[in-house]
């Protein structure tokens, strides 16, 4: 997968399910980088990722934003950053945008 930067479309294809996560994170060892996915519901076109590239990329934090685009399903949307993010943040980012954040099932 490759990086975009916040002012990218970042609009790929992605036909698999996203399994029941609201969000993952992992550490880059050697650059102490942080990229979390996040999992959007409501999301249907380019415009869709434009908007939700634009608030997300605002985050406090925020370097980098990929979106994988699953139209009517939920999409994956990756940020890249130097520390963990405030779920919370992305959280009102995304609602901002007009879409949902997926909430973990247990």
């Amino acid at each position: 997968m490759s990086s975009l930067n916040q002012n990218d479309l970042g609009l790929t294809d992605a036909s698999c399910s996203c399994g029941s996560q609201t969000h993952k994170s992992e550490r880059t060892a050697e650059s102490g980088a942080v990229t979390t996915t996040f999992h959007v519901s409501g999301m249907t076109c380019s415009h869709c990722v434009k908007s939700v590239t634009a608030e997300v990329g605002r985050v406090p934090g925020a370097e980098t934003v990929d979106v994988e685009l699953v139209p009517g399903g939920v999409s994956l949307v990756t940020v890249s950053s130097a520390g963990p993010l405030n779920p919370a943040a992305v959280a009102a980012a995304v609602d901002e945008a007009g879409y949902e954040l997926v909430t973990a099932t247990p």
